[in-house]
């Protein structure tokens, strides 16, 4: 019997509007957005499963915790700066969109276990931010899967600044998550 064959998932974390040159931007955001693109056709063409997360709250945001503690209103349900990246978008008419209202997803291990059936399989992420969102998605899915490759593609990522970029992908490879 032929052994079965490894699912590949492609997890696009927050490649949204406002993350990239919105309230929240950053020119090191909108350098990836390249890099993302290609990464993405790439994983189409591979087969891979794309899924796409999309930080989401409401108009109340300034008086949740969060707000609060970051008080810059973002990623607001329907506004123009919580739709993902319009060059990327158009890539993803067969993706899976989970909206989450935190930094990381607690349904987006669910969501991978039950997409990827009994096949084993590996998870690849990348987008925004590196220090916050992509590491947080990083370490729910490495806890929920140890023995999983998950990777996180350094060059499609950018994190709040150069320094905590590179602070969090060497905190996600301490904890046995591929940098590539």
């Amino acid at each position: 019997m032929e052994p079965k064959k490894e699912k590949k998932f492609l997890i696009l974390v927050d490649m949204q509007n406002d993350f990239i040159d919105g309230a929240l931007g950053t020119p090191e955001a909108v350098s990836i957005v390249p890099n993302v693109v290609n990464r993405v056709r790439k994983a189409l063409e591979d087969g891979e499963c794309v899924i796409a997360t999309l930080d989401t709250h409401g108009e109340d945001y300034m008086k949740t915790r969060e707000g609060r503690k970051l008080p810059v209103p973002h990623c607001i349900r329907g506004t123009e700066g919580w739709r993902i990246r319009p060059e990327i978008m158009s890539l993803l008419g067969g993706a899976v969109f989970v909206e989450k209202p935190t930094f990381g997803s607690t349904r987006l291990p669910g969501i991978v276990e039950e997409l990827s059936g009994d096949e084993p399989f590996s998870v690849e992420l990348c987008g925004l931010c590196t220090d916050i969102c992509v590491v947080s998605n990083a370490m729910l899915l490495k806890a929920r899967f140890p023995e999983a490759e998950i990777s996180v593609r350094g060059d499609c990522c950018a994190g709040v600044t150069p320094e905590k970029h590179a602070a969090a992908l060497e905190t996600m490879a301490s904890c046995q998550i591929e940098i590539i």
